[in-house]
């Protein structure tokens, strides 16, 4: 008896050997579940509209700043001038203007008694119409002036924490050239890289819990999107838009990974949490939602 009892304990333990490496490997590869997860968020690239010497800098990294508040200042000495002289063209272009229009007009009452010909008058109305847009052409030289001189102040176009600042008091700043970048507030969510052997158990609405490498803690979402193409490194097109196909076969079939958006709920006060951190993902089933409905 004590023979057969040890057989009966090791073959029970066999099969619940077996029984759980199944229950484990099914759970790896067909579980709605991923380790390569990352917190995105909304990233504002800053740069000036106008180039100049950067005189006033007026926050630090890392430091939240709210829509509207001023990022730093550049040198408008230029810009000023600049609109001091298109504010005078304007000026100059009115009274030519207004010169023209007036000769044009008092030809014209010379045309109803037959004074003038019409020749020499539509040469004044001419002459009035380029006065006109030679005018018009000084006030948009003028509006653009004072654009470029109150871009010299660059704004938070959103609310959000600086970042990556090494902006210094002194530096000359490129328009077009970006300085630094502005992470917006409330704009943190997860993409998920799942593998395609997973992706038919991952819909839009499904629920998802968030664990941060970083300690551990327990965040919840819902998913968003799904990308519905990623890039074959396979294939490309030639100049005649034929595909070069690699000669080699790489028998090692690796399942691709397909981004999968998620939402984040409600952000706990004492959790911070960073762009480019590390999370694992489980998505809720049918089977885990129906338990927790009854």
């Amino acid at each position: 008896m004590g023979k057969l009892a040890r057989i009966g304990v090791t073959l029970l333990v066999v099969a619940a050997a077996v029984f759980a490496g199944t229950w484990v490997w099914d759970h790896y590869l067909y579980s709605p579940w991923t380790r390569d997860g990352r917190i995105r968020a909304d990233v504002i690239t800053i740069a000036p509209d106008v180039s100049g010497w950067v005189t006033g800098l007026s926050v630090k990294n890392n430091l939240a700043v709210n829509k509207g508040d001023p990022l730093f200042t550049i040198d408008d000495t230029r810009y000023q001038a600049k609109f001091a002289e298109s504010n005078a063209r304007l000026a100059q272009e009115r009274t030519g203007w207004d010169l023209a229009r007036h000769q044009y007009e008092r030809h014209q009452r010379m045309a109803d008694l037959q004074s003038v010909s019409e020749e020499s008058l539509e040469a004044y109305r001419i002459r009035a119409e380029a006065a006109k847009a030679s005018y018009q052409l000084a006030q948009a030289e003028l509006d653009t002036a004072r654009i470029d001189m109150e871009r010299t102040k660059v704004l938070a176009p959103e609310s959000g924490i600086v970042n990556n600042l090494t902006l210094r008091r002194g530096n000359y700043v490129s328009r077009g050239a970006p300085v630094l970048s502005l992470i917006k507030s409330d704009s943190f969510y997860v993409t998920g890289y799942f593998e395609e052997t997973k992706l038919q158990l991952v819909r839009v609405g499904q629920k998802a819990r968030i664990t941060l490498l970083s300690g551990g803690e327990k965040l919840s979402g819902e998913v968003v999107s799904i990308a519905r193409g990623i890039a074959d490194s396979n294939t490309s097109s030639d100049n005649q838009m034929l595909p070069q196909v690699e000669q080699a076969f790489n028998w090692v079939r690796l399942a691709q990974r397909i981004p999968v958006d998620i939402t984040l709920d409600t952000l706990p006060d004492d959790v911070n949490i960073s762009a480019g951190m590390t999370v694992s993902i489980y998505l809720e089933t049918d089977m885990e939602k129906e338990l927790e409905e009854e």
